[in-house]
């Protein structure tokens, strides 16, 4: 049977909100899962979230993650839908089926999240409330509150949603997902399989991982246990911040195998930050598509390595256009950053604001040119680097 996850590697699943179709959520199969997406910045500043004492894992002395668990908990809620899917989707789906809510497929789901702001804003991944009728959140000391949604960004998978609530909210801090290094310890709290309140811990396994799910992404792989219904939760450093958002697993099963991967602080922040600010994400556009630069294509080019960007397309009326891009061309830093790899251009462009003018340093005829593109707002049916 077709699932959501054809057309990606064998074994990678979104472990989002295990949203079961017309079943129980506790002690059942995976199911179903939702849809995903990667990031983007922005300029304006993220949401000021209340301050929370540092704290430190280390294991290796006490013996416990108890102290970090205990500091950060109360900001680490569950979150629950309910909605509905139309016959094309419920095709692809697995589980018992019946009429539901405007003539689709009644579901429930369950995810994760964590409180930003003391006010009521909750970060959480697209594909935990992207097909939510109702949304409910539990807190973790048992309050349930409903909850609307602020807005969504399916390109980078998060979502922000707001409850309100009769007293200020525990809220946790972004940390720096770029200062987190491989082997350093990390703590993930969430919903898995329905059961609130979960606590695992690991180690940064790999930075800057691409699994194909979409131009921007740069996942963190981690290994503390995650399983559906940790999508959309924190991962923590040994100073209880958070520097990750838990989104998919790798798995043969759909259980945990110790491959997780989350989005990174640094990313999802100014993404959420613009979604609080406007209700959705802009990005900058270049106007290019692009393609990887392999040894074999930069060795027939006459380049000394396969490092940039290859442009093999510029678009119509584009800012790579007017700026003098030129198909053929190999962008090896944009803005000032290097380009080492295709995959970098696209993140570079979209977290640059429109209207910005940028010097790109580009490889044409074995000689280096510097470009200057003004860049403009991102069509909301372009590609992500178009």
């Amino acid at each position: 049977m077709k699932t959501p996850f054809d057309g990606r590697r064998p074994g990678l699943r979104r472990m989002t909100a295990a949203l079961l179709v017309g079943t129980a959520l506790i002690g059942v199969p995976v199911g179903a899962v939702l849809a995903f997406g990667a990031p983007a910045v922005a300029e304006s500043q993220p949401p000021v979230a209340a301050p929370v004492a540092t704290a430190s894992l280390v294991p290796a002395a006490s013996g416990s993650f108890a102290g970090l668990a205990h500091q950060v908990m109360p900001g680490v809620v569950n979150v629950a839908i309910t909605g509905h899917q139309g016959p094309a989707q419920v095709a692809d789906r697995d589980g018992p089926r019946g009429p539901g809510p405007r003539g689709g497929q009644a579901i429930h789901g369950a995810g994760s999240g964590f409180i930003i702001d003391p006010a009521g804003y909750i970060v959480t991944n697209n594909h935990v409330v992207k097909d939510a009728d109702e949304i409910s959140v539990t807190l973790n000391d048992g309050t349930v509150l409903p909850a609307k949604v602020v807005g969504t960004d399916p390109k980078t998978d998060l979502a922000l949603i707001k409850v309100k609530a009769d007293k200020p909210l525990t809220a946790v801090e972004w940390g720096d997902s770029d200062a987190a290094q491989v082997g350093d310890w990390v703590m993930a709290i969430g919903n898995p399989y329905g059961l609130g309140g979960t606590v695992t811990a690991g180690i940064v396994s790999a930075r800057g991982r691409d699994i194909n799910s979409n131009p921007l992404e740069d996942f963190l792989q981690i290994d503390a246990p995650i399983n559906p219904g940790n999508s959309g939760g924190p991962s923590f450093d040994a100073g209880g911040k958070v520097i990750g958002i838990n989104s998919e697993i790798y798995s043969p099963s759909g259980g945990s195998v110790g491959i997780g991967f989350a989005i990174p602080s640094n990313l999802a922040k100014s993404v959420i930050a613009q979604i609080r600010e406007h209700g959705s994400v802009q990005r900058g556009w270049l106007g290019v598509q692009i393609q990887a630069l392999t040894p074999e294509l930069a060795e027939a080019a006459g380049l000394d390595s396969a490092k940039g960007a290859l442009v093999a397309e510029v678009q119509k009326n584009s800012p790579a256009l007017k700026a003098g891009l030129r198909q053929g061309d190999v962008i090896v830093s944009f803005g000032g950053k290097p380009v080492a790899q295709s995959k970098d251009l696209p993140r570079l462009v979209a977290e640059t604001a429109s209207g910005t003018a940028v010097p790109m340093e580009v490889l044409r005829d074995g000689k280096t040119q510097t470009l200057s593109v003004d860049i403009a707002l991102q069509p909301k049916s372009g590609q992500v680097e178009s």
